[in-house]
């Protein structure tokens, strides 16, 4: 590779041509679902957008929008370390015949692999997108952890890019890269979550009935997905007839993925009801009366926020990216990770009080409207881009 390496002269774009801005995302369902309004926006405003993901069905939706879309040989669980390196490889190849002028890399693996591939492919200006620091940040661990240590490496190698953008979406994931000496602060920038449509996600009174607690989420354990069927089933009987909601399905990619035979045993139960995958999300909300989210560690959740934005309250844990989705006490309840029998208490006591969801309903919609909205994310980001390809 340091052989073909780009001269700076080669791959500098003249003037009157639109600078080239290529996207790498893990599952082209994610790119359309976080960052597809972003990405259309930087082809209003003059980029030349390309998208960069592995194979999926939805990759046609990506190329219906006008956007140009390239495949990445590329698995979720990252165990085979030849696949591995035909990933870091196919990105370098992509990157050195594209000659894009900015990269912007989302989810893990494409910040860890697309950060070092544009280095070597001599790309002048990479931004990084850390949603989160994943299942090895998240796992318990006993003396010397191997894994994170080596993920320390690759982040140290992936955003060393001299003309680089970091994005956080919560200070706990930014504090722990820098206090493992992945990052300069100059390279920071923080922006809350993904954004939300306030015209799709309305605020809508809450419909009647018995209260609905709903979780939106990919069934992972690290979400909190068992100890929302554990708070489900301690709950089960109350007095106001509280109905659990489970939205999503299990992702076998994903080690902290349930079975399909769990998912099954939960739907014979019943305490739960498991709609599986869902399009309409706004739709569910304003079936809903309470948002509940128990995971581990987040960037900072979307579910959150699009709950925020339709006036639902909240039920999430007071860990990074969960708490910063939230304001305490004003539009959620935070409890202890891994705790069903807390989660199960704070559900119940917002189940219990229709006039504290409803207040902290209508406090949500105003974080949303003053923290989240899309346009003001997506006016960062466009910020970001501009700042780089001086």
């Amino acid at each position: 590779m340091a052989n073909d390496f780009p001269s700076r002269a080669r791959r500098k774009q003249t003037a009157d041509e639109a600078p080239r801005l290529l996207y790498v995302v893990n599952n082209p369902a994610f790119f359309l679902s976080h960052r597809l309004p972003l990405a259309m926006a930087a082809k209003e405003a003059g980029f030349d957008v390309h998208v960069a993901t592995m194979a999926g069905p939805s990759a046609s939706q990506i190329v219906a929008h006008g956007l140009s879309h390239h495949v990445i040989p590329m698995t979720r669980s990252g165990k085979n370390p030849v696949q591995e390196l035909h990933t870091l490889y196919a990105l370098w190849r992509l990157f050195r015949r594209l000659r894009p002028g900015l990269v912007h890399a989302v989810t893990i693996k494409p910040v860890l692999y697309g950060g070092i591939a544009a280095r070597l492919a001599g790309v002048p200006a990479y931004v990084a997108a850390v949603s989160g620091l994943g299942f090895v940040f998240t796992r318990s661990t006993q003396g010397f952890d191997f894994v994170r240590r080596s993920a320390v490496v690759l982040y140290r190698l992936a955003l060393g890019h001299p003309n680089s953008r970091v994005i956080f979406q919560n200070a706990n994931d930014c504090e722990v890269l820098s206090l493992a000496g992945v990052i300069r602060p100059p390279q920071v920038v923080m922006v809350r979550g993904s954004g939300v449509d306030l015209d799709r996600f309305r605020a809508t009174p809450e419909p009647k009935g018995a209260p609905v607690a709903i979780m939106v989420s990919r069934l992972l354990r690290d979400k909190g997905v068992c100890e929302f069927v554990a708070a489900a089933r301690a709950s089960a009987g109350c007095a106001s007839g509280l109905r659990w909601v489970l939205v999503g399905s299990p992702d076998p990619g994903n080690p902290a993925s349930i079975s399909d035979a769990e998912f099954k045993l939960w739907e014979r139960e019943g305490l739960v009801e498991c709609m599986g995958e869902q399009t309409d999300i706004a739709s569910l909300y304003a079936y809903a009366h309470i948002a509940v989210l128990p995971s581990y560690r987040e960037g900072l959740p979307k579910s959150l926020i699009e709950a925020a934005a339709c006036a639902r309250a909240v039920v999430t844990t007071d860990v990074p990216g969960c708490r910063d989705a939230i304001e305490p006490d004003a539009t959620g309840l935070l409890v202890p990770a891994r705790d069903s029998a807390a989660l199960a208490a704070a559900v119940q006591r917002l189940a219990d009080d229709p006039d504290l969801r409803r207040r902290f309903g209508a406090a949500g919609r105003e974080l949303a409207e003053r923290e989240f909205d899309i346009r003001k994310v997506v006016q960062a980001h466009l910020d970001v881009y501009q700042a780089l390809i001086v």
